[in-house]
Formats: structure tokens, C-alpha cells, sequence
């Protein structure tokens, strides 16, 4: 059975499951990981989502506040074995929904040329390329969306 619940950046299974994520980028990222590894801190995450397959933990993101209007996806993540089931997409849903709620008018992420998954995911899901904001404008290694909620 699948569930979701809704946490914070301090739950046990979305720190283990996000160091999972960290090793896998570490190996996609290759010399470009240390740059973006200093953006992916979980102190300022408030508002995370975890997937379960029965009872394990098996998929996780995030939402942080980036401005009045917006609130950035991060620390997207589905074990390797659970991928190809639409988990990621319920994941980004609720998410959204959680962003909504609390009254964000768009959800806005960053990812990477070597996350073609992930791209596919947030254009299927009807994010639109924007350009590459913050501390992301400029690194050619990025893609940034935006979906209005």
C-alpha cells in the first residue's frame, strides 16, 4: 500500500532517504556536486513529503519558502526500485497542494543536465522553463522551472 505523509526536514526517513540522493548525485554531478551540494541544506526545510510502500520509506521532497510568491521544490528523491510508478509524480502533487494551501501562488526548482529523469518529470507535470534565478543564473549546468499553483 502506498501512503504519504507530511513532515519536516528533521524526520529520520527523509534525512536517510535525502543522503541517498546525495550519493546518486554525487556520482551524476561528478566536480560540479560541490556546487550544488552547498545549496541543498536541510535547516531552512519545513514542509517535506515521504512515500511509503507499505511501511518503508521510499521516495521524499521538499518545499522552502523562496519569496512572497513562491515556494522552491527541493530534494526530490525515489529509490531505484520504486521508479517508473508515478511516485515522484504523487510526491510533486502534494507538494504542490501543501505549497497551495498555504496560500504560494507558483512552486519554482532547479535541476540539472544530468538529471534528464527529473526534467521529464517537471515538464510532464506542466513546469515551464524559466531562467535560471539566484544563485543558479549563469551556471549552464542548470535548468529552472516554474508552475503557477
Amino acid at each position: 500500500m502506498i501512503t504519504l505523509k507530511r513532515t519536516t526536514a528533521a524526520n529520520k526517513d527523509f534525512v536517510h532517504l535525502v543522503s541517498e540522493l546525495d550519493a546518486e548525485l554525487a556520482i551524476r554531478d561528478g566536480e560540479d556536486h560541490d556546487f550544488y551540494h552547498q545549496f541543498n541544506g536541510l535547516e531552512d526545510i519545513k514542509y517535506a513529503v515521504l512515500v511509503y510502500s507499505d511501511e518503508e520509506a521510499v521516495g521524499c521532497g521538499a518545499i522552502k519558502k523562496f519569496d512572497a510568491a513562491s515556494m522552491e521544490v527541493k530534494r526530490m528523491y525515489v529509490k531505484k526500485e520504486q521508479r517508473g510508478k508515478g511516485l515522484a509524480v504523487d510526491i510533486l502533487n502534494d507538494l504542490e497542494s501543501w505549497a497551495k494551501e498555504l496560500n504560494y501562488t507558483f512552486c519554482i526548482l532547479e535541476t540539472g543536465i544530468n538529471q534528464p529523469e527529473a526534467i521529464q518529470l517537471y515538464k510532464k507535470t506542466g513546469y515551464k522553463s524559466i531562467e535560471n534565478y539566484g544563485q543558479y543564473a549563469g551556471v549552464a549546468t542548470s535548468y529552472c522551472f516554474q508552475k503557477t499553483l
